[in-house]
């Protein structure tokens, strides 16, 4: 598993799989998808960047980001959708 995440800026932070978890889990609520369907996909998703994350010692934040959107866009395209509007309105701020 990954032992450090490389920021934006550069800085390292040691790899929180939780923290990965908990941003699928953040857009998935900003969608209409059932508890049942929304715990299913979080799981999809975040088991296949931790599976990413596995053969790496140190892992940028984009390249996860990256992955998490490609696998929300064939798994639970909304999610995604979700994802990008909060990326959006984060940045107009």
């Amino acid at each position: 598993m990954a032992n450090f995440v490389i920021k934006k800026d550069g800085r390292k932070e040691p790899f929180d799989a939780e923290k990965v978890r908990r941003s699928i889990v953040a857009a998935a609520q900003r969608t209409e998808l059932s508890d049942e369907r929304r715990n299913e996909v979080v799981q999809q998703v975040s088991s296949v960047v931790l599976q990413l994350a596995a053969g790496k010692e140190e892992i940028p934040t984009a390249e996860i980001r990256e992955k998490i959107l490609s696998e929300l866009s064939t798994v639970e395209p909304s999610v995604a959708e979700a994802w990008r509007k909060y990326e959006q309105e984060k940045s107009k701020v």
